[in-house]
């Protein structure tokens, strides 16, 4: 485990010449006192790796050195093959250069390790849309994808659904497009409004790509904008999509629900509105049943989440929901009444 250490390292240095100890203690998660024991290591077995102090110091290689630590063991070629998605670089446009990086990655290999690499993809695939939604891209992903790779700020017309039944409404701004995440099937952009820093969001936003209804440079951004070097994407989308998840749920719906009303919860609700729910559950009843405050996105998606889990759900709050059930109950009841004479359609005219 520590030789697999000391290679990060050496090659962490040798990619980022200047890397403190600090950096480099929490790029290979271990202390400084290790990362200066690790130093010794790599010095004694003659890698030549110093260390400066100063406002622009750290741990450099001595010049003209390179590692030969390059050989790529069959588990990370494994890992390198299996790194993209091949629906998501076609979105972006690049699947021929994903194509051709593999194939000059394979021809470099040692033929044990390039057997291992191309045996993955036989074995492992990545598939992200959802199920029973035709995968669409969004006709603006390449132009929006080139803009990212290059930081250059676009303007952009977005579309922005109306909210209880409101038509929707199109809005233009100048953006510094930072990112594109893929969930479940469909593509957001992750952007920063340049003069809205301020603003308690910091100028972020993210919009759905297919939404984008027009996209172009912006007006006097020939130069591409300075990104924010503490900006990690991953981080970012993490954080945004569980606070986004919560503003959803709008409406509160206060439910009765039988043990196994509440063991199938999880499977009709939102994972957010199911952690609030239970925070908010009383203690089971005589009858074994629990009362919860379930926050839900609308009226509509609770009767729909909620109608999946039949008697075994009764809706106390708010009134014209419980209502809703009680007229869908009356229906149901009337279209299986047990007096109602009719002919089943699988016997045939003869066994009548």
């Amino acid at each position: 485990m520590r030789a697999a250490r000391l290679i990060r390292m050496a090659l962490l240095i040798q990619s980022n010449p200047g890397l403190t100890a600090a950096a480099l203690a929490r790029e290979l998660e271990i202390s400084e006192r290790t990362v200066i024991r690790d130093a010794q290591a790599l010095q004694e077995a003659g890698v030549p790796v110093r260390s400066e102090r100063g406002r622009v110091g750290g741990y450099f290689l001595a010049a003209g050195y390179r590692t030969r630590l390059t050989t790529l063991h069959p588990s990370e070629a494994e890992t390198l093959f299996l790194s993209g998605l091949p629906s998501a670089l076609q979105d972006l446009g690049l699947s021929d250069a994903a194509q051709t990086a593999r194939l000059k990655l394979t021809a470099t290999l040692l033929p044990s390790v390039r057997q291992a690499a191309e045996s993955s993809v036989r074995r492992f695939h990545l598939d992200a849309p959802t199920w029973f939604r035709e995968p669409t891209t969004p006709e603006l992903l390449p132009d929006l994808a080139r803009a990212v790779w290059a930081d250059r700020a676009v303007e952009l017309s977005y579309a922005r659904p109306g909210r209880d039944g409101a038509p929707s409404s199109v809005v233009a701004r100048v953006v510094e497009p930072y990112g594109l995440v893929l969930k479940a099937g469909t593509w957001y952009a992750v952007v920063r409004v340049p003069g809205e820093r301020e603003d308690p969001e910091g100028g972020w936003r993210t919009y759905r790509v297919d939404r984008i209804t027009s996209l172009g440079p912006a007006a006097g951004a020939e130069e591409p904008f300075v990104r924010d070097p503490a900006f990690e994407l991953a981080a970012h989308w993490e954080a945004r999509a569980a606070a986004f998840a919560r503003t959803l749920l709008r409406t509160t719906v206060t439910v009765r629900l039988t043990g196994w009303g509440l063991q199938r919860l999880p499977a009709v609700v939102d994972g957010a509105a199911v952690a609030d729910a239970l925070a908010s559950a009383s203690a089971p009843d005589p009858a074994g049943r629990v009362t919860l405050d379930l926050p839900a996105e609308s009226e509509d998606v609770a009767f729909d989440q909620l109608a999946r889990l039949g008697a075994d759900a009764e809706v106390l709050a708010p009134a014209f929901l419980r209502a809703r059930f009680r007229e869908r109950a009356a229906a149901l009841a009337a279209l299986y009444q047990a007096d109602r004479e009719e002919p089943d359609p699988r016997e045939t005219e003869d066994q009548r």
